[in-house]
């Protein structure tokens, strides 16, 4: 069955959807804390949602951050989080789908990105692994991440200057790091 894909900002999602999001996220990652997702999301966001017939399969949701190349540029980044899909459909195109309607409805952005343990879902989407140095940065300072892995990017129209193998920093978010 073909999905159908769909659109809403936080705001326009009803206590429904919003519970039916974050059933299906505790669902495809056993992570108890996407039961705060709304907490940590409670506007700003682009739900990105594929239903089949009327049960909601797969999800992902756009919040602005900022990415700073090593020239002090900073980026308007579509960071992409609570990606999933119901654990009994995936690898039949659902997620695949949710992404694809994500990218060609993130062009007023710098660039896409995101930090997945499954890199090679996302490259095959296009999406670009980052090589270089990391780190995080608030007002204390910057906070090296040496080890972090699986942050991909996804070039946009908008997208000037960026080198995968160079340092790149992100604003840090209430919730973390990357």
């Amino acid at each position: 069955m073909q999905p159908t894909c769909t659109r809403a900002a936080t705001e326009e999602l009803d206590a429904e959807t919003r519970a039916d999001i974050v059933r299906l996220c505790v669902a495809a990652h056993d992570e108890p804390d996407f039961e705060r997702l709304f907490t940590y999301i409670p506007s700003g966001g682009r739900h990105f949602l594929a239903r089949r017939g009327v049960q909601l399969v797969s999800h992902a949701v756009v919040t602005t951050r900022w990415l700073r190349l090593d020239d002090g540029r900073r980026l308007r980044t579509a960071f992409v989080d609570a990606v999933a899909t119901l654990p009994a459909l995936q690898g039949q195109g659902y997620g695949s789908a949710v992404l694809r309607l994500l990218a060609g409805s993130i062009d007023d952005y710098d660039v896409g990105c995101l930090q997945s343990d499954r890199p090679q879902f996302y490259e095959r989407l296009g999406w670009e692994p980052l090589r270089g140095p990391l780190a995080g940065i608030d007002e204390h300072g910057l906070t090296l991440t040496p080890d972090q892995q699986g942050i991909l990017v996804l070039r946009l129209p908008g997208t000037r200057g960026l080198d995968l193998d160079g340092p790149l920093t992100i604003e840090h978010d209430a919730a973390r790091i990357w």
